[in-house]
């Protein structure tokens, strides 16, 4: 709304005009009484007196402005006027609710001093002069006592906000950073998938760019491989978009006995796959958490990707090792090319990939060339009980 921005302006307006009017009331009573007396002060006196009360409620209107110098001024002339005591009351709580610790000190002092120096010049006849200090100065103290409670609760109000706005920064850096660590996971997950799929139809696909006098069952049988990993590349596609339109957890992902079939694509590919699951976890003897488990896959899967894209044709060994209680270790390591190929361009984002993978589970990933010129990855894992 427009008239918003002016509203706090307009309350501390009325606020103003609420303490004047209560001073304004505290000015005529100190007049009534002042009527009411037997013995009249002199009229040069009262004249003064009057007066100084109209200013000192007028003067409250800069109160918030000017809270000590006000506060100090109506408290030194309430030493001759009587009607300035309510202004100066008023004066001596803005400055306990908006000066420090010592400027209130200073001004409660001074009007205490100046309130008891105008009973010693002129008495109250008809109450004792004890209770009179003793008003005075309890009077002063309880002002004192309920600006400075307003303001400490003003702080600890605005502490909160401080707080609460703190709390709301942070929840959305810890928002964003969840968002970005999603994004990279599903990056991860379409680098595994797809490069995957693709890395068969490249190598099918080349099959049939070269083998043009290979028998007609042949070249349909690879065309037949084509066709089926296009569709399943294009299936594992929408999958993955389909993951940035619902939670990271929805995504399907896959387990350790995935290894199976990823072995049996890669043989249909032309690459001689040996597996050794010594540790079982591929045919369900064993069971390894969801999470090992998919990091085992994703790593044979490059791997067997990788073999395929720099040594076609190599012969490629998997094998998974451990027990429960202690590592799961999964080792793929293919023999050199048969024939000298030409060095792919990569930028080995799917190595860096699979070693944060493998951080994510508190393992670690080994890689590099063999003696004999071909390529090992080794993966360790610890295995739950």
């Amino acid at each position: 709304m427009p008239t918003t921005p002016t509203t706090p302006a307009l309350r501390k307006r009325l606020t103003d005009v609420a303490l004047i009017a209560v001073a304004v009331a505290l000015a005529w009573t100190s007049l009534w009484i002042q009527a009411a007396e037997p013995d009249p002060l002199p009229a040069a006196l009262l004249v003064a007196d009057r007066l100084t009360g109209l200013l000192g409620c007028v003067a409250l209107w800069w109160r918030r402005a000017y809270p000590v110098q006000i506060g100090l001024a109506l408290a030194v002339v309430s030493v001759y006027s009587e009607t300035v005591s309510g202004a100066a009351i008023v004066a001596l709580f803005t400055v306990a609710l908006h000066a420090s610790t010592r400027a209130t000190a200073a001004v409660c002092a001074t009007g205490v001093a100046a309130l008891g120096t105008y009973q010693l010049i002129w008495p109250d006849q008809t109450v004792p002069p004890l209770t009179v200090f003793t008003l005075i100065g309890l009077g002063s103290a309880a002002t004192v006592a309920w600006g400075l409670t307003i303001r400490n609760r003003r702080a600890l109000v605005e502490s909160l906000r401080e707080r609460a706005a703190a709390a709301e920064v942070e929840a959305q850096l810890r928002a964003e950073r969840s968002e970005r660590e999603a994004r990279q996971a599903i990056a991860r997950e379409m680098h595994d998938v797809l490069g995957h799929r693709l890395s068969l139809l490249s190598v099918h696909a080349g099959a049939l760019a070269y083998a043009r006098t290979a028998p007609p069952d042949d070249v349909g049988r690879a065309a037949e491989v084509v066709r089926e990993n296009a569709h399943r590349a294009l299936q594992d596609l929408r999958e993955v978009i389909g993951v940035l339109r619902a939670p990271v957890g929805e995504l399907p992902l896959p387990a350790v006995e995935d290894v199976l079939e990823l072995v049996e694509e890669a043989r249909t590919a032309g690459t001689p796959v040996t597996l050794h699951d010594d540790a079982g976890v591929t045919t369900g003897e064993r069971t390894l958490p969801d999470l090992q488990g998919r990091t085992v896959y994703r790593v044979v899967q490059e791997s067997l990707t990788n073999a395929r894209k720099h040594a076609p044709g190599a012969r490629v060994t998997v094998r998974i090792t451990g027990r429960p209680g202690d590592d799961v270790v999964a080792e793929v390591v293919n023999a050199p090319p048969a024939a000298p190929v030409a060095r792919p361009s990569g930028s080995g984002t799917g190595l860096r990939g699979l070693e944060e993978r493998a951080r994510l589970v508190a393992g670690h990933l080994d890689h590099g060339p063999t003696d004999r010129g071909g390529w090992r990855v080794q993966l360790r894992l610890p295995w739950p009980t």
